[in-house]
């Protein structure tokens, strides 16, 4: 069964059954630390107050109802991007972009851990996972164009291949964050502030070129 349909649905956004599903799912969740396999349906819609039938009139699988339940991560995404069009040097707003991103998406570990399980065994999450993703390649290549004519920014590769390496870099330290890797948050989020700035300035720190 193909749940591609049933994973942007807004109709539906004002229901209460709905909406008690996708709090129970979230309770769980954070209750197993974003293990999705340890959750089952039948104790998502009981907690809810709902039938095992009333879920799957709202969502195909679990996976479905965890892509529903990570719109506000992508809404902190694009809160997170804004940053990029401020007032500011370019060293500060790339470093809030950053700092935004993972501030937002660290508060919720428990819904990123079971995404990324939901994207390991949904063919849909993983197509919704890509065009998320995809959406801010766009905007970001239209600034790095726009840095390079104004003369605060090298000539270099193509400007959408590298806003889209550039964000790929973000999904996976942001994976790697999720699952506890051994390097420490703050040194992380300093490398990758770098890595954007040295990719787009060729400088890592005041925004001026390196001569």
């Amino acid at each position: 069964m193909n749940d591609t349909p049933t994973l942007r649905q807004h109709a539906a956004k004002g229901d209460e059954r709905r909406a008690a599903l996708l709090a129970a799912l979230d309770h769980h969740l954070l209750e197993g630390d974003g293990a999705l396999d340890s959750i089952n349906i039948a104790d998502i819609s009981r907690r809810a107050g709902v039938t095992r039938s009333a879920f799957y009139f709202y969502f195909e699988s679990k996976a479905a109802a965890v892509a529903a339940l990570s719109e506000e991560m992508y809404d902190a995404s694009l809160a997170a991007a804004a940053h990029l069009a401020a007032d500011g040097t370019p060293a500060d707003n790339i470093e809030a972009v950053i700092r935004t991103l993972f501030g937002a998406w660290e508060k919720h570990q428990h819904l990123y851990r079971a995404m990324l399980d939901a994207r390991s065994t949904s063919p849909a999450v993983r197509q919704m996972w890509e065009s998320d993703r995809a959406s801010f390649v766009e905007p970001v290549a239209a600034i790095i164009t726009g840095e390079r004519e104004a003369g605060r920014a090298p000539e270099g590769a193509d400007a959408e291949a590298l806003a889209s390496v550039l964000l790929e870099l973000n999904d996976r330290m942001l994976e790697r964050l999720a699952l506890g890797g051994d390097v420490p948050r703050e040194t992380l989020v300093e490398t990758v502030v770098s890595i954007w700035l040295r990719s787009i300035y060729g400088t890592d720190s005041t925004g001026r070129l390196h001569p």
